[in-house]
């Protein structure tokens, strides 16, 4: 019987619906056997199909409580979530590594919602080179990498970040997940060929990349923490047909 459980932080939005989101970490943090803290970036009114406002914490605010948690928890891994732009981004990290310079950190580049509200500053993206050496995974999806590619942000001399592309918007090979690290390219095959079975899913990039992080803290690679947190995503999209699915493992 497990009597401890590592400690996961994750940094992102408040969603009232609770799909995505710091809310959506939570619930799957639990589920994977870890102790959840998190750190709210953005108030946001919405629910699982329309976003209608964002309000930004201040900045301070976030990285005051980065430092009271992860002064008193052993945080192993942080997720993170929505940011206004590149500085914002860069300053929590850099809080998050001040404390644990080891700490695995995943950002899942949440630059529009699904209904198309915007997230991130795309005018700060060229900023992104020098803070993505300090991170150890993003998790856009295909629409989103297409976007950072444009600023040859993953082409930079010295550059480690690893990249999971993630496959729901293909056109090809769809739910086919490509995980880049030090020049390498793995296939993540979903676990059913059948994709009639995945329902879209709101905040299911939170739930992967959270799953990831969780899976990090435990002691697995890169690559295993990748591909178990596939399995879980797919049965979050496996659910229920409805945009708000259901945490299981």
């Amino acid at each position: 019987m497990q009597t401890e459980r590592s400690f996961v932080m994750t940094i992102a939005g408040f969603d009232p619906s609770g799909g995505a989101g710091i809310l959506a970490d939570i619930k799957t943090f639990e589920q994977l056997g870890v102790m959840g803290l998190s750190v709210c970036t953005a108030m946001t009114v919405q629910t699982e199909s329309r976003c209608l406002s964002l309000e930004w914490r201040p900045l301070d605010e976030i990285i005051t409580t980065i430092s009271i948690l992860m002064k008193d928890y052993p945080v192993e891994a942080v997720k993170i979530g929505i940011v206004k732009d590149a500085l914002f981004l860069e300053k929590i990290v850099e809080m998050v590594r001040l404390y644990h310079a080891g700490v695995k950190i995943i950002w899942d580049p949440v630059l529009k919602s699904t209904s198309e509200f915007s997230f991130f500053d795309l005018e700060s993206l060229p900023l992104l080179t020098n803070v993505l050496k300090k991170i150890d995974l993003i998790t856009p999806n295909y629409n989103e990498y297409n976007v950072l590619q444009k600023y040859d942000l993953f082409n930079t001399s010295g550059n480690s970040c690893a990249v999971l592309v993630k496959g729901g918007h293909r056109n090809d090979k769809i739910g086919t997940d490509i995980l880049i690290c030090q020049g390498k390219e793995t296939s993540l095959e979903p676990d059913s060929h059948d994709s009639s079975g995945f329902y879209p899913k709101h905040g299911s990039g939170c739930v992967l990349s959270s799953a990831i992080a969780a899976h990090l803290a435990k002691g697995e690679t890169l690559e295993a923490a990748c591909r178990k947190g596939k399995l879980y995503i797919e049965k979050f999209l496996k659910s229920n047909p409805s945009l708000l699915g259901f945490h299981s493992t």
